[in-house]
């Protein structure tokens, strides 16, 4: 551990969580980290976090000297924390608010930038202060291990400890462009907003660029939404309303000649070309085209990522975050059997064959309401566990490694469905 007033260290070099995040939050040689003792000779200190609760085991970056805003960087939204996460936010919320924080001996992060340099060109916070007119002063980070695809999120808040954003930083191939398509898609969102049925959005506040990162910033949740419960009922109006965005039903469309196919089979044939899993990939999509192309489906939107901790509920009404994954022109149903595969796979730690299953029986209860008869349901299943083969393939491709839960276990399932 390294405690406030020993040597100077700089994080960055580190090969934990507290060096991943602070490459990617101060990715510049003009930015000079000090944990323990001050700014080198030429530069002004810009900001200074509490590392809690230790260098090596770091949890957050808290800013300090504001009480509240400390305080409110740890009690925002807990209700939509892991229930084990819940009672040590609380109780390090409140301890924020009377000051203990800066008070406490946690080591303390100098963030200090050259004389004369302004801020804003070097550091993320202050940029997105000019950004989003001025009213943010205060940033804080949760720090967890390292990840190519996980993407830090800045909490923003105002002097007084309200928020003011949230900021989505992309820091390599894989998170720029999930990033990027992120806020491609919340724009696209402004059109259904209000519209009755459909999830709420958060609103897109902001984008840009610093360095070799793209950052995206949403509005803040409202400050009462509720996680929805992991063991809640699928809710396919939703699902529906997503997927049609306020548009009548679609006629289906047989699955030969439809840009989704088309899609699919470009894919696989570029990571026939990077990876020796490639092969297998268009091998199987031609095995979805042979058994499911005169089938018929009705194509629409998808959320991408359909699951409980990324939707909550407020005021009655249900809100869904987390957009990067979202796309147009895919099967009605996807996200229906992308929730049910996921919370088996994530939420229950369960092997791929048996989230399968489990998104299967799902669907065959949910189906009619989605327009799918038997025949349907299993073009939707089939074309799904594609799609997340691919969408695995393009993450690891961008740099974030390969998924080893989901490679090569996706294929050899698909493999077999095909070949019954």
């Amino acid at each position: 551990m390294t405690a406030a007033g020993s040597v100077s260290t700089d994080p960055r070099c580190r090969a934990d969580g507290l060096g991943w995040v602070s490459r990617a939050l101060f990715d510049d040689d003009r930015i000079a980290l000090r944990v323990g003792g001050g700014p080198p000779a030429g530069y002004a200190v810009a900001a200074r976090y509490a590392v809690v609760p230790s260098v090596d085991r770091a949890r957050f970056l808290l800013p300090l000297g504001a009480p509240r805003v400390t305080a409110a960087a740890l009690l925002a939204y807990n209700a939509l924390r892991p229930v084990t996460v819940r009672p040590i936010r609380a109780a390090l919320g409140v301890a924020a608010r009377a000051g203990v924080v800066e008070l406490a001996p946690f080591p303390v992060l100098t963030v200090a930038v050259a004389v004369g340099l302004d801020p804003a060109e070097v550091l993320l916070a202050d940029r997105l202060a000019v950004l989003l007119g001025g009213g943010v002063r205060y940033a804080a980070c949760g720090v967890r291990p390292p990840d190519p695809n996980h993407k830090p999120t800045l909490q923003l808040f105002d002097a007084a400890g309200r928020p003011r954003g949230y900021a989505k930083i992309g820091w390599n191939p894989a998170t720029r462009i999930l990033v990027a398509q992120e806020a491609a898609a919340l724009r696209a969102l402004t059109a259904v907003a209000g519209v009755a049925g459909h999830p709420r959005v958060p609103r897109l506040l902001a984008e840009t660029t610093l360095g070799r990162r793209a950052v995206t910033v949403v509005e803040p949740l409202p400050a009462t939404v509720r996680r929805v419960p992991a063991g809640a009922a699928a809710d396919p109006t939703a699902v529906l309303a997503v997927a049609r965005r306020h548009r009548p039903p679609g006629e289906p469309r047989p699955l030969a000649g439809s840009s989704f196919l088309a899609r699919l089979t470009a894919e696989a044939r570029r990571a026939a070309a990077t990876v020796a899993g490639g092969a297998r990939a268009v091998r199987a999509v031609a095995a979805l085209a042979r058994r499911h192309g005169d089938g018929t489906v009705e194509f629409g939107h998808w959320h991408g990522d359909w699951v409980p901790w990324n939707l909550g509920r407020h005021g009655g009404n249900l809100i869904a975050w987390d957009w990067e994954h979202s796309g147009p022109d895919v099967p009605v149903g996807f996200d229906l059997v992308h929730d049910a595969f996921h919370r088996a796979l994530v939420g229950r730690g369960e092997p791929v064959a048996s989230a399968v299953d489990r998104m299967t029986a799902g669907l065959a209860r949910h189906g009619t309401r989605l327009g799918l008869d038997r025949r349907r349901q299993r073009l939707v299943v089939d074309a799904y566990l594609m799609e997340l083969w691919l969408r695995t393939w393009r993450l690891a491709e961008a740099g974030a490694g390969w998924n080893r839960r989901l490679h090569p276990a996706l294929l050899d399932v698909v493999e077999h469905r095909l070949g019954d």
